[in-house]
């Protein structure tokens, strides 16, 4: 198979899993990660609600909706429960630490910084390129000043959030199930349908949520792929942290995460066929910032 030759590299990230490889393992580490996520958000924005007082119903629509700065920064920093409750899964069901799900923490930090500089002038001269707009001009959202202000807390926040959903599918759950069972099969497939499961939003999203939850799913396919040639978390981790960065923090909805945006597109996710038009050109680059990160790590 030539799956077994481009991923020779995943070994190393998996090893530490063979031991407590059983599925019973996996399925009980899920609860409580899952339970210690929820306690915590829960404990976090209960004490929030109860601060606000007589305004914590609008302060829930704008926690809802992602729709000013702070109110970004709360739901992308408490990601970080989810990486605690990998942690604890890890330490009290598989008797091991954290930092085996990202693999060797030199090699995962060198490849990550290869990935990001190979993205970044990616994305640049894409930017440059036209089209300048989506359709119709983008609208002003945060001004540059306060932009730049909040852009180092901004990075750190985003960073936080993909590195949870990281951790927890490519790293966890894909390395204990690729410990288990040789097939990339299931190891790659079930958490990318985790994946893509946890972005069916049909509320938000309206007749485009079965889309983009399938672009989820795809894009956990190439990151799960991505992990298996490189070894560690680190390409993974760049690639989905470039892609959230210009959808959180330059070109945002206006409807939906918005609060730390430059710009806002010029139609929401209430728009069904522009959002759909626009769907396989995020199909597309998906595929390029993939390839790219391959060609960084040159595997």
């Amino acid at each position: 198979m030539f799956w077994r030759r481009a991923y020779t590299a995943h070994e190393a990230l998996i090893a530490p899993a063979r031991d407590t490889a059983q599925i019973w393992r996996l399925v009980m580490g899920l609860i409580i990660a899952s339970g210690v996520y929820l306690i915590c958000n829960q404990t976090m924005f209960q004490t929030l609600f109860t601060w606000q007082g007589k305004d914590a119903g609008a302060f829930a629509e704008r926690l809802n909706s992602g729709s000013t700065p702070f109110t970004m920064y709360l739901l992308l920093l408490s990601f970080g429960f989810m990486i605690l409750g990998v942690a604890v899964a890890l330490r009290v069901v598989h008797k091991r630490g954290f930092g085996g799900t990202l693999g060797n923490f030199r090699l995962c930090m060198t490849q990550m910084r290869d990935v990001l500089i190979v993205l970044v002038l990616l994305n640049a001269v894409i930017w440059i390129l036209p089209p300048w707009d989506m359709g119709a001009p983008l609208v002003p959202n945060l001004g540059w000043g306060l932009w730049l202000l909040l852009l180092p807390m901004s990075l750190l926040a985003v960073l936080v959030q993909v590195s949870a959903e990281e951790v927890l599918f490519r790293g966890y759950i894909q390395q204990q199930l690729a410990a288990r069972f040789r097939s990339p099969l299931i190891w790659m497939v079930l958490p990318a349908i985790l994946f893509g499961f946890g972005h069916y939003l049909p509320d938000t999203a309206g007749p485009n949520a079965q889309t983009i939850a399938v672009w989820a799913m795809i894009f956990g396919l190439l990151m799960a792929d991505l992990t298996a040639r490189a070894g560690t978390l680190g390409p993974a981790i760049a690639v989905h942290f470039v892609n959230n960065v210009a959808a959180i923090l330059i070109i945002s909805l206006p409807d939906d995460l918005s609060g730390l945006a430059l710009y806002l597109s010029p139609f929401s996710l209430a728009d069904t066929e522009a959002v759909r038009a626009w769907l396989p050109v995020d199909f597309g680059f998906m595929f390029v910032s993939w390839l790219a990160a391959r060609l960084a790590i040159r595997r």
